[in-house]
């Protein structure tokens, strides 16, 4: 069976930036221990955790500035295949800090400035000449302020005249649009799933009702709803899926959200079932959340995991 090829699109990236310093308190200078860099944003999240699957990706993104060239560096240091589009603005930074007394995580994000109008064509222009067509595109991550949502809808619109299924995991307008466009599968929290219909929560019997409305009108062929510790549930036009990830020390949750998108798509990419869709997706989304700072997920952990997560 050929290789499927996956294609990961991160419009608003950052370097990120995690320390720890023992008991975080106001008026006084902490000192910090030296900080550790990666590479951040959604699309390039879900390549980094597909690369430790063994699967391989293209990686497009905006690069811009010194953070630009830094984020270039470590992707290379980790062997990904990057196509960077060059723009005017400065790659923005992301922050992290863990205070170490009371093990409590403090996550600073910083916005990315607006493209051009130039550069909106240019983005436009790259991503339609990818060669091959890839068979996944996974759209993830913000966009950068000032950036219309309508945008995403446009990207989408381009690879899915060209028979490309998308992924799609973002918020707010930019989910909007993604649902008003269509895609293949989406991937909101219950918070998001609920802004999208127009509630402030939804009950359990309500997400179903929300999910399976997207699928039957056309806008997801899959849409797979995260709940947090309580695992995610599936959803197609025939099947409702729900899966409990085991018990784990959480570290970071930073990084979990794109490790499942990345887990989900690996086994999109195999032709596998519905079921293994969801499991790896928990799998490599809990095995993230045992990792420090920024990290991502260790393949052994996912391994262990995938065989203890469990139908509810």
């Amino acid at each position: 069976m050929m290789e499927k090829s996956i294609l990961t699109i991160t419009l608003n990236p950052s370097v990120d930036k995690s320390t720890s310093v023992q008991n975080i308190v106001p008026e006084k200078k902490l000192r910090c221990n030296a900080p550790k860099y990666e590479a951040g944003g959604g699309g390039i999240n879900v390549s980094r955790a597909l690369k430790r699957l063994g699967v391989s990706s293209n990686v497009l993104f905006t690069s811009g500035g010194r953070t630009g060239t830094m984020l270039e560096h470590l992707l290379k240091q980790e062997k990904l295949d990057i196509t960077p589009i060059h723009i005017e603005s400065e790659t923005r930074e992301n922050f992290i800090v863990v205070d170490t007394a009371s093990n409590q995580q403090y996550r600073f994000g910083f916005p990315g400035d607006a493209f051009t109008k130039g550069e909106k064509e240019d983005i436009l222009a790259i991503a339609d000449k990818i060669n091959p067509v890839p068979d996944f595109v996974v759209i993830s991550g913000s966009l950068p302020s000032g950036v219309p949502a309508d945008f995403i809808g446009l990207l989408i619109n381009k690879y899915k005249i060209k028979g490309s299924k998308v992924v799609v995991d973002t918020s707010g307008d930019a989910l909007k649009a993604a649902l008003d466009e269509g895609v293949f599968l989406l991937k909101p929290n219950a918070g998001e799933l609920a802004a999208l219909v127009g509630k402030e929560e939804l009950e359990n019997i309500d997400l179903d009702h929300a999910a399976q409305q997207i699928i039957s009108q056309g806008q997801a062929t899959l849409v797979v709803v995260s709940l947090g510790a309580q695992g995610a549930v599936l959803y197609s036009a025939k099947e409702k899926i729900q899966m409990v990830p085991p018990l784990v020390k959480i570290r970071s949750t930073v990084g979990a959200g794109d490790s499942m998108v990345a887990g989900m798509v690996s086994i999109l990419a195999g032709q596998g079932t519905a079921e293994e869709v969801l499991r790896m997706g928990i799998a490599c989304g809990s095995a993230t959340t045992m990792a420090e700072g920024t990290a991502l997920f260790q393949k052994k952990d996912v391994d262990r995991l995938y065989g203890e997560v469990r139908k509810q």
